[in-house]
């Protein structure tokens, strides 16, 4: 079981195939096993790099609150990127490992070929919206503290494939990585240079406005909805979701 050391945190990741790098990040209380649909196509065409972010899966659940951030998870995934010898690489996720996804694009933009963001939402301008955001993350927070891990029948598809010690590492997750302190990565948009698509399923409502905008102020992005598909995408409809997936790779140049 690979395992990265980030200042005494290990840090669970795996690769497969060989290639560009190309790398997936999961969406917050799920792990990088709901990537296991996208593995086999990717991998003909790169080296893929799924991983658990700290305090979930099979990483590790410091108990420092301070271990646990945006800026620390953007500069795990730049550490993974050096583990497997990559410059630089397609980077993707889902939910928050989309918003993930555009912070590492902002504070490395030299070392992003392209972005993949997945039934994700970009962050907030105003101080009021991300104030409401980040209330729910602290009340998410809570509720793994008092109850622990929630039963699998009651959470979506990608959050039902993850398995996790305990829910401690997810409580300070949501404290720490979950919310969000200001507009960096929503202003961040425009300034995008490279090939971007913006996936979301057709019956993820929270999400449909922020994936509109989001394709409108990223420079040439592509748009997809998957039909008949919620909050997971990628699990809820595979086939369709790997065809839009690979056909924007195709299209941008990344894959022959």
């Amino acid at each position: 079981m690979p395992t990265l050391d980030r200042d005494g945190v290990k840090i669970h990741y795996e690769i497969a195939g060989d290639g560009a790098a190309l790398i997936l990040t999961h969406g917050y209380s799920s792990t990088g096993e709901m990537w296991a649909g996208q593995i086999e196509p990717l991998s003909k065409h790169f080296k893929v790099i799924t991983w658990d972010m700290r305090g979930h899966g099979r990483s590790d659940y410091p108990e420092d609150q301070d271990q646990y951030s945006e800026a620390l998870t953007v500069e795990d995934m730049a550490a993974l990127l050096d583990a497997a010898g990559a410059k630089d690489a397609v980077v993707g996720g889902l939910s928050l490992g989309g918003y993930m996804s555009l912070a590492f694009h902002a504070t490395h933009p030299e070392r992003t070929r392209a972005l993949l963001i997945i039934d994700t939402g970009p962050g907030y301008k105003k101080d009021e919206a991300r104030d409401g955001w980040n209330a729910n993350a602290l009340r998410t927070a809570e509720r793994y503290e008092t109850q622990g891990l929630p039963d699998p029948a009651r959470v979506s598809a990608e959050v039902r494939l993850a398995r996790h010690r305990d829910a401690t590492g997810l409580a300070r997750a949501a404290r720490g990585m979950l919310t969000q302190r200001n507009a960096r990565v929503i202003e961040s948009l425009p300034n995008v240079a490279v090939p971007a698509i913006v996936i979301v399923g057709a019956n993820d409502t929270p999400f449909l406005a922020a994936s509109d905008y989001m394709a409108a102020k990223i420079p040439g992005a592509k748009k997809a909805v998957i039909p008949d598909a919620g909050h997971s995408a990628n699990i809820d409809q595979p086939a369709a979701f790997n065809a839009a997936l690979m056909g924007f790779l195709k299209d941008a140049g990344l894959t022959a």
